[in-house]
């Protein structure tokens, strides 16, 4: 299901960084909590994901914030260049795989744009009077979106990095004095991602990712996709991806990231082995598409 908005407002709000304002047209948009993610349908045929980092309660509208990134596929490029106050956009229903569990106190790790998913997190930790700080690094102040908001909203629950003055944040030293039954939420580059995961245990720290990380898989071999409710039987030969063999067949499947972390192609698996290789920790009975391999010769999807 997609929802109709309209660009409220189109703002620089840092350095190669513009903030969405997008206002629903028929109506209250779908609800959502701290951590989750909508897909924009573009314009220009693309489907990009983004957390929301606007307030949970306000029901009229979504925020995003889009950092440039020359070197993209062509979301962010789009975004900066042609996106402006009064554009129709469609969006999806937000989507979470990054929710804020409850904790006696948090401790909230963000790098430059993974500022978005941990600014509405912290704004619920404050509201629900839970102990939490944020540690916010960037390469400049100038180029990290939200400082202001966060200095002037939540003071010294804050501390801003600048990194190419300071150096990064010393993440051993912060697990060091850290109490025990605090969770960590980290969201950023691949290097504080790993710097969290060597530094705080595996059972506190909870992590979201700009690009899958890298890891190794065994030779793909093709497979057939049987789709339950059409009743069709796709092949998936080892050189493409279910999502394109399903696509290409006429039994469209939509996506975002194709790199198996942001789960807008999501689907149910009824009966085969699949092979996950996403970064999102699909649960039983789960895949996405873009990425998902199968174990067995045929994978049976709710398609």
């Amino acid at each position: 299901m997609q929802q109709h908005t309209v660009i409220d407002r189109a703002e620089d709000i840092a350095e190669g960084v513009v903030s969405l304002l997008l206002r629903g047209t028929t109506g209250s948009l779908a609800p959502w909590e701290p951590g989750a993610h909508i897909d924009l349908s573009l314009p220009n045929w693309l489907t990009r994901s983004y957390s929301l980092c606007g307030d949970p309660a306000d029901a009229e509208h979504y925020r995003v914030a889009v950092r440039h990134d020359p070197l993209s596929r062509g979301g962010s490029e789009y975004i900066h260049h042609y996106l402006r106050a009064g554009r129709a956009l469609k969006v999806s229903l937000p989507r979470n795989h990054f929710p804020l569990l409850p904790a006696p106190r948090y401790l909230f790790l963000a790098g430059g744009i993974g500022i978005t998913p941990l600014l509405p997190m912290l704004a619920a930790a404050v509201e629900a009077d839970v102990p939490a700080t944020l540690v916010y690094a960037g390469r400049s102040a100038a180029a990290m979106p939200f400082a202001e908001e966060l200095r002037s909203r939540h003071g010294d629950r804050v501390r801003l990095v600048a990194t190419r003055e300071d150096g990064r944040p010393d993440l051993t030293a912060l697990a060091a004095g850290l109490a025990p039954d605090t969770l960590v939420y980290c969201c950023g580059p691949a290097p504080m991602i790993a710097a969290a995961q060597a530094a705080f245990p595996a059972d506190r720290l909870h992590t979201e990712r700009f690009r899958p990380a890298p890891r190794v898989f065994a030779e793909n071999k093709p497979f057939d996709a049987v789709c339950a409710r059409s009743g069709r039987t796709v092949p998936v030969p080892a050189d493409q991806s279910l999502l394109d063999a399903l696509n290409r067949a006429g039994i469209p499947v939509a996506a975002g990231c194709r790199e198996g972390v942001c789960g807008s192609c999501e689907l149910t698996v009824l009966s085969g082995t699949p092979e996950h290789r996403d970064d999102i920790g699909a649960s039983d009975g789960r895949v996405y598409a873009c990425v998902t391999r199968a174990l067995t010769p045929e994978l049976v999807i709710d398609r």
